[in-house]
Order: structure tokens, then C-alpha cells, then sequence
């Protein structure tokens, strides 16, 4: 940390808290932590001992002039200070290898636990506040304990063995000592306190001004489209301008630090060694002593200087650490389920026993009393029995829905939008839970299945396709991680996304980066689709999966995909009706109830809303 600088982050809310809880990571590395203490001890010791040596080697050898004693004093004083440079070494490494172990297990525990968050907490936090835990939080932290913790018990040691050698060398003289050091404790606070609060508002700036920027790389299209390029740099500018305001009165005060302390420094050494010199000469003070005392003068400002800056590091530190506790604490997913997902294999007489390998065969393992267990076998009926649910309190999204989807039946949800189609897939995969009613898999309450198990029996499809840092062929192996070569070629050509993969250069093995910005929206919700599709799914999920590929492609698409779920339960989400007119069964939501079922033909005969939204009389919104 640069020096006289003061970090412009907030003051934890809780210390005591946050200390508390930062102290159970440390206490885990109690014994390395004590011996950094002990290395740090010695090394200052030594520090201020061989300072202390000047006074008996100058007033018994050089003064009497001993050449052999002076040799040997200096060879011990040679050895203490290289004790402290041994001891130096040994603090700083083992350091490092503990506040690294620390901080890596931070981490650890600090993704462990977000993925365990329901995704109602990622609705409520965006992507930039999540991730400035793992990075800038983390980070600080790393900073504090890699320096200020060693330098802090070495700030202290040195304020203290300092002192208390001037005071034992001339307690007069270190009266003036001791007011030099009040004034300069004295602009240490004043100062910090008005330079943290500019750092706070150049915080503040650089965070808008790093937001406005990363808004306008990633939207230059819309930008250049309607031609805001003179607006947006004027507002850039703007912005600009608020930071540099702020840096330079940050800077000014801050850079005032160093030279202060120096110069009262350098007049505490001054007038100490003008004293001292008369007080030499009257007899009240050696020579040697005043040698040393002078050394001990000059180092004393760099310690106090150091110490109040780590005090403040630590503390800025210890609210970063504060905001990654407290996602730490969030609660995660509720989830009590008991029953288990598992691999079964169905003999002639239709029992069925469990399976330890994959056989494309499932079955809900429901516990009973007594310790038994009992297989029921995974059809994909899915029932909603006057299911209420709203993302907030406030507002309900779903009122009293029921519904069915039998095994093997194709669902479809049109409506407009906000209607509840996406809600009602996301309950059926329970990423939420839902206020009032009940959903009911197979007949048994999701809420009785385990969510890991729940989840593995179904596949999703989204609108917003996201792909991974990796190869085509990595992508499509996320649904299913043991899958073979052979297996993702299937899946892709289930999918007809096999004829475009050919054709890239390097086939399966392209790599994709930036969400597989190096793709069209359709080929990579292709691929999204293959990745559902090699899962080989009891249950398959499509959220306007399938809006931005052509209607041809669409159409080879959903042959595959009834080949691929026969005999399993798909659900459809679409916008244009044309993709859902072979379903068994279509569900038209209004206002979050189901004011319609049937198929394509029973509803055009009821010239009800379907009618009105298939002949354009009325227009999804």
C-alpha cells in the first residue's frame, strides 16, 4: 500500500461480528500465526537491540579505542541484525503460505455457499455485486493479511521498544520526543480524515464512471444506431470531470502525509540532537547514549506513521470481509426432500430393481417406515393443484392455478407476456417456492423429492442460452459429463446442429468464448438444445427455445425432439403458435390463471382467446 495513502472503503458495520468470524478462518492456522508473531517479535527486537549496541561500543572501544573489543561488538551486533534478517525472511514467507491458505479457503466456502442460494437472491443483486465479493472483497482481505498483519504487530513493537529505550536513555530528553510524537498523531488524524473522505467520493465516481463505460462497449450497436455517440462522450466527460475533482483533493491531502511526517521528523531529529549535544556537554548524557538516542529519534516516526496506516487497512479490509460473511449467511435453498432419483432395471414380470449404472430407466425411490424403500416409476405426470405464487409479497403472479400434463403428452403455455408460462416451468423445477397449493410429480410433492434429484430428471431449454468457456463438444457434454464422442455427435444431429458443427473449422473441437459470441443466436441455442438432448431427459423443457431459428429448422428440431421424449412429458413455451399446434394439449394464461385448454382444433372451435391470438384478432403483447 502506497504510502500516506488511505483506502476508501466504508468502516464494517459490525466489527466485533466480522472480527469474530474472520478469527475462526484464522484459528485454524492458530500455530502458524503464533510463530509469524514470533519471528515478527524477534526481528524487531533485533532491530531495536542493535540500535541500543551503539552505546556501550562507542563509549568502551572507540572512545578508549579498543580495537579488538570493537571488532568483537560489531560481529555481535553483525549477528543480531542478522538474526532479524533471518527472522524478516521466515515471517514474510510463512506469512504468505498462511494468508493465502486462508484466503483460498474463504473462497472456497464463499462459492460452496453460493451455489446453494435460491435464485430469488440472484433476482435481488446484480451480476457486478456478486462477482466485486470474489474480486475486489476478496482481494482486499488478501492484501491485509499478505502485509498488515506482520507489519502491524511490527508497527507496535517498535512504537513500544522505541519508546521505552529513549525513555531509559534520557527521560528529559525525550519530553520534546514525545510532543513531536503528539503532533504528528495529531495531523496523522486530521489528515486521514479528510483524505478518506474524498477517497470515498473518488470511490464512488470511479464505480459510475466504470459502469457507464461498460454499458457503452457493451451497447455500441444501439449507440451508433441512434448516433449517441457526442451525448454519450459529453455525459462521459461528465463523469469525468466529477472524478478528477475528487482524485485531486483525495491525492492532495493524501500526498501530504509522507512529507509532513518527514519534516516534523526531521525537526524532532534536530532539535533532539542539539539538546542532547548540550546535554552531552554539561555532563548529563554520554556520548554514546546520544548516539543511540539520535537513531532512536530518527526511526520513530515510521513505525507510528505505518501503524495507523494498517490500523486503517485492516479495518477497511474488515468490511470487505464483512460483505462476504454476510453473503455467506444468506440462506440457502429449502430443501427437505427425501425421496432420490435412481437408475432401475425393469425385469419381464415388470418389477423393477435398482441399478448402479445408467440404463435410461428411472424410478423415484420413495423411503417407507421400517427402513424400506419403495421404486415408483418415473412417468413424468406433473399436476398443479391450486397453486398461488408471487416473486414478492406484493405481487402475485400465479393465482390458484391447477393443472395436468399426463406421461408422454406435449404441454404447450402461450399468453402474453408476464402471464406466468416461465413461472410455472420455474416452479416445476422449483426454483422457487410457491406461496400456496401444491405440485405433485408422479404423485409424490416436489417439495418431498431431493432438489438434485428433481432437477437431474428434468431438462431445460431457456430463451437466454448461455455457453461455457470451452469447445462445442465441452458444451454439449455439460448435460451429461461421462458422455462419449459418439454420444455428443447423436445428440447434435438429434438437435441438427451436426451440419453446422461440421462446418466450422475445427468441428466439435471450436472453442467458444464470450457466451459463444463467435456463433449465431441460433446455432447456439442448437446447441443448447443438444445439451438437453444428450441428458436424454424423462422430462424435456423448452422456454422459447426455439425463437431464433427458422421455421425449417425448427421443424426438423421438434421431430427429433419427439423421438427423443417418447413416452416422456415435454413442456413448450412459445410465442409463435406455429410451433405448438401438435400438442396434446395447449394452456392459454391470462393474468396468471389458465383460462384455456385443449388442443389446437377443440380451441379454434371454442372462439375463445386462442382463436382470437391464431386468426390475429388479438396480438400476444
Amino acid at each position: 500500500m502506497p504510502a500516506g495513502k488511505v483506502i476508501g472503503y466504508k468502516r464494517p458495520k459490525n466489527t466485533k461480528k466480522t472480527l469474530k468470524t474472520m478469527l475462526r478462518y484464522l484459528g485454524m492456522h492458530r500455530f502458524s500465526l503464533l510463530a509469524v508473531a514470533l519471528l515478527v517479535f524477534i526481528s524487531s527486537s533485533a532491530n531495536i537491540m542493535g540500535t541500543y549496541l551503539l552505546r556501550p561500543i562507542i563509549n568502551k572501544y572507540i572512545l578508549p579505542g579498543d580495537m579488538a573489543g570493537l571488532m568483537t561488538a560489531l560481529l555481535l551486533m553483525g549477528g543480531m541484525y542478522g538474526l532479524g534478517v533471518l527472522a524478516t525472511w521466515g515471517y514474510n514467507q510463512l506469512m504468505v503460505h498462511t494468508s493465502q491458505k486462508v484466503i483460498s479457503e474463504i473462497r472456497s466456502d464463499l462459492f460452496r455457499h453460493t451455489q446453494t442460494l435460491p435464485l430469488s437472491y440472484f433476482d435481488a443483486h446484480t451480476h457486478g455485486e456478486l462477482m466485486s465479493r470474489f474480486t475486489n472483497d476478496v482481494d482486499t482481505l488478501n492484501d491485509a493479511l499478505n502485509n498488515s498483519f506482520a507489519l502491524l504487530i511490527q508497527s507496535a513493537i517498535m512504537i513500544t521498544g522505541t519508546i521505552t529505550m529513549l525513555i531509559v536513555l534520557n527521560l528529559q530528553l525525550s519530553l520534546i520526543v514525545m510532543a513531536f510524537l503528539a503532533a504528528m498523531c495529531l495531523f496523522i488524524k486530521y489528515n486521514g480524515k479528510r483524505s478518506k473522505k474524498y477517497y470515498n467520493e473518488q470511490q464512488e465516481h470511479l464505480g459510475r464512471i466504470n459502469g457507464f463505460v461498460e454499458e457503452m462497449v457493451t451497447g455500441q450497436k444501439v449507440e451508433k444506431v441512434f448516433n449517441h455517440e457526442d451525448q454519450d462522450f459529453e455525459e462521459f466527460c461528465r463523469r469525468n470531470e466529477a472524478l478528477r475533482r475528487s482524485a485531486t483533493k483525495a491525492l492532495t491531502y493524501s500526498g501530504m502525509m509522507v512529507p509532513t511526517i518527514v519534516a516534523l521528523s526531521y525537526f524532532n531529529y534536530a532539535v533532539s540532537a542539539c539538546v542532547g549535544g548540550l546535554f552531552a556537554l554539561a555532563g548529563l548524557m554520554d556520548l554514546g547514549g546520544l548516539a543511540s538516542y539520535l537513531v532512536y529519534v530518527r526511526q520513530s516516526a515510521m513505525p507510528l506513521n505505518q501503524f495507523t496506516q494498517q490500523v486503517n487497512f485492516l479495518l477497511s479490509a474488515l468490511s470487505g470481509a464483512e460483505r462476504i460473511f454476510e453473503m455467506m449467511e444468506e440462506a440457502p435453498e429449502i430443501d427437505e426432500g427425501t425421496v432420490t432419483l435412481c437408475n432401475v432395471v425393469i425385469h419381464e414380470d415388470g418389477s423393477r430393481t435398482e441399478a448402479t449404472e445408467r440404463t435410461g430407466q428411472y424410478a423415484w425411490k420413495f423411503p417407507l417406515p421400517g427402513g424400506v424403500t419403495e421404486l415408483i416409476p418415473l412417468k413424468g405426470d406433473v399436476r398443479f393443484f391450486g397453486v398461488t405464487f408471487g416473486y414478492s409479497p406484493e405481487k402475485t403472479v400465479l393465482e390458484n392455478v391447477s393443472l395436468f400434463a399426463r406421461p408422454g403428452e406435449k404441454i404447450a403455455f402461450v399468453g402474453s407476456t408476464g402471464a406466468g408460462k416461465t413461472t410455472i416451468v420455474n416452479l416445476i423445477n422449483r426454483f422457487y417456492e410457491i406461496q400456496g397449493g401444491t405440485i405433485t410429480y408422479d404423485g409424490i410433492d416436489i417439495r418431498d423429492i431431493r432438489k438434485a434429484d428433481l432437477r437431474r430428471s428434468l431438462s431445460m431449454v431457456i430463451q437466454d442460452t448461455h455457453l461455457f468457456t470451452g469447445t462445442i463438444a465441452d458444451n454439449i457434454r455439460y448435460g451429461r459429463l461421462r458422455a462419449t464422442d459418439e454420444e455428443i455427435r447423436k445428440a447434435a444431429v438429434l438437435a441438427n446442429a451436426d451440419t453446422f458443427i461440421r462446418h466450422l473449422p475445427e468441428g466439435y473441437n471450436t472453442p467458444l468464448h464470450s457466451d459463444g459470441a463467435n456463433l449465431s443466436q441460433g446455432q447456439r441455442q442448437l446447441l443448447a438444445i443438444a445439451r438437453a438432448a444428450i441428458a436424454l431427459p424423462p422430462v424435456l423443457i423448452l422456454d422459447e427455445a426455439t425463437s431464433s431459428i427458422d421455421t425449417r429448422t425448427e421443424r426438423l428440431i421438434e421431430k427429433g425432439m419427439d423421438a427423443l421424449m417418447e413416452g416422456r412429458t415435454v413442456f413448450v413455451i412459445a410465442h409463435r403458435l406455429s410451433t405448438v399446434r401438435n400438442a396434446q394439449a395447449i394452456l392459454v394464461l391470462e393474468k396468471g390463471q389458465v383460462i384455456e385448454r385443449g388442443n389446437h382444433d377443440e380451441l379454434l372451435r371454442q372462439h375463445g382467446r386462442y382463436y382470437q391470438l391464431y386468426t390475429g384478432q388479438y396480438e400476444l403483447d
